[in-house]
């Protein structure tokens, strides 16, 4: 019995780390925003539409649906509900997973820099406010 206690231990231990390394680091990912989206996006109380749509309340938001923001056409017909998974396809190369979108950042290469976008993006609902 003890054995058996001593691995179901060592495997939970075992999967929450796993899951904290892959769940991403949010103030990397502040950093990262600053340096690579905040030339054209604003996140947080009082953000507003800019060269981009503001990001408040992204994950679970519908793509093409910020009010007042001139989207393309293949955003606002892309049918994509954001959550982490889909947003990471996206930074890894907008104009492929959106082919006609007026989005013009490259991607980001590094799964860890989206991870910890992601992390950070997240945090904000759509007021602005950490959650």
């Amino acid at each position: 019995m003890k054995r058996k206690y001593v691995c179901l231990v060592a495997a939970a231990a075992w999967a929450g780390s796993a899951a904290g390394a892959l769940a991403g680091d949010a103030a990397a990912g502040e950093t990262i925003f600053t340096q690579k989206c905040k030339v054209c996006h604003q996140i947080g109380e009082g953000a507003k539409n800019f060269v981009g749509p503001e990001l408040n309340g992204l994950i679970g938001r519908k793509n093409g649906s910020v009010p007042n923001y001139n989207y393309s056409d293949a955003d606002k017909n892309s049918g994509i509900t954001w959550d982490e998974a889909t947003l990471k396809e996206y930074l890894l190369s907008p104009k492929a997973k959106i082919p006609g979108t007026k989005m013009i950042f490259a991607g980001l290469p590094k799964e860890g820099d989206r991870d910890n976008l992601v992390a950070y993006l997240a945090q904000f609902d759509s007021d602005g406010k950490k959650k």
